[in-house]
């Protein structure tokens, strides 16, 4: 069931409210970037993301192709959330679920996991190994 989540980075400059169903799926991804900072990522459409604090602590970095606007704050370094292109062309938010706040352990527990073989620009097939993801 979709609910109504609180989210912030770890300094608290950058806050939010996103409304996600964590038990409809989430994702990792294995691009460099996803990789390297261990995303753990919900979709939403962007009207389901709302910025609370902290447009002005926020900064964009794309790479490669340029699809992706992944934000960081600039105080922290944490990547709350990116924007981007689902692959229907609707845009949408990527939500880092490890940056919602309140969220009770057994919802991440329970929370499905897809992956996604972005090294590969494969996004049918998901990497053959995972566990390191």
């Amino acid at each position: 069931m979709k609910q109504t989540y609180q989210g912030s980075c770890h300094c608290g400059a950058v806050r939010f409210e996103a409304d996600v169903d964590l038990a409809a799926g989430t994702f990792k991804c294995n691009c460099s970037v996803c990789f390297k900072s261990r995303a753990w990522l919900a979709a939403a459409p962007t009207d389901a993301l709302r910025l609370l604090a902290g447009e002005q602590a926020l900064r964009d970095y794309q790479f490669g192709r340029r699809r992706v606007h992944h934000f960081f704050c600039t105080q922290c370094g944490v990547r709350p959330f990116s924007r981007g292109v689902d692959g229907k062309g609707n845009e949408q938010y990527a939500i880092r679920v490890n940056c919602l706040d309140g969220v009770e352990d057994q919802a991440f527990v329970d929370a499905p996991v897809r992956y996604f073989n972005m090294r590969q620009d494969d996004l049918r097939s998901p990497p053959e190994e995972t566990r390191h993801l």
